[in-house]
């Protein structure tokens, strides 16, 4: 049986993974069409900024979202000063942490769905008059769906085991910013309580795999549908 404590942070890892992914989302899907279907100057650059994070460490990632959207911040002041927004050591603070760490994983998994679509379909709905975007809403993004799904449950999956951004950036605030990672430090570091931080270990590996056999599922199940419909 989960204590008040424990449920506050698991509560609240899900919050915080589901908010970032529902954020990052659009972006996600937006940098993985480009980085697939364009062609342009800095597309590079643009290849290694996107995965980043996957090669940072995470203290490091903290580091500059605190450096840049921290209350003095070059960014966070700004925000701060014109509209009173504050991200440093709250939990929208954390949505953009575990959204940066996770943002790789989703690019990757959507731009190899995009790669896998057949570009002679495109150009026949192109032919017959439909315009780029109905072409993308239509054609394009259905076909993509089971990579958009897939990379959508493993940045949740990721983002829930985010530590080292978190702790950085947002600190360790029970209620605020402590997510599961963050809370099983807190009991690691408190003696005798080993039952609590081995019970949230327990926890976190069951949302984990949870999380890929959901992705597996939904990922089938698309691919089965556009099979039928084909």
């Amino acid at each position: 049986m989960l204590t008040d404590y424990e449920l506050q942070a698991l509560l609240l890892s899900l919050k915080i993974s589901g908010v970032a992914v529902m954020v990052s989302l659009p972006l996600g899907i937006l940098c993985a069409w480009l980085l697939a279907r364009c062609r342009f100057y800095g597309k590079a650059i643009l290849d290694g900024i996107v995965h980043l994070p996957l090669v940072l460490p995470p203290v490091v990632i903290g580091y500059l979202l605190l450096t840049l959207m921290g209350r003095n911040g070059v960014i966070g002041k700004a925000l701060y000063e014109w509209f009173g927004l504050t991200f440093s050591f709250s939990w929208r603070g954390a949505v953009i942490a575990v959204a940066v760490v996770s943002f790789p994983l989703m690019v990757r998994s959507i731009r190899l769905a995009l790669e896998s679509v057949d570009p002679k379909l495109e150009q026949a709905a192109r032919t017959l008059g439909a315009n780029p975007l109905k072409v993308f809403l239509t054609i394009t993004l259905p076909l993509t769906l089971p990579g958009i799904l897939t990379g959508t449950i493993l940045a949740f999956a990721r983002a829930l085991g985010e530590f080292g951004a978190t702790i950085t950036f947002v600190s360790n605030i029970p209620g605020e910013t402590q997510t599961i990672p963050l809370a099983m430090f807190s009991f690691i570091e408190t003696p005798g309580a080993e039952s609590e931080a081995a019970r949230l270990c327990i926890i976190a590996i069951a949302i984990a795999l949870a999380s890929l056999l959901v992705s597996e599922w939904m990922a089938r199940m698309a691919r089965n549908r556009l099979e039928t419909q084909c």
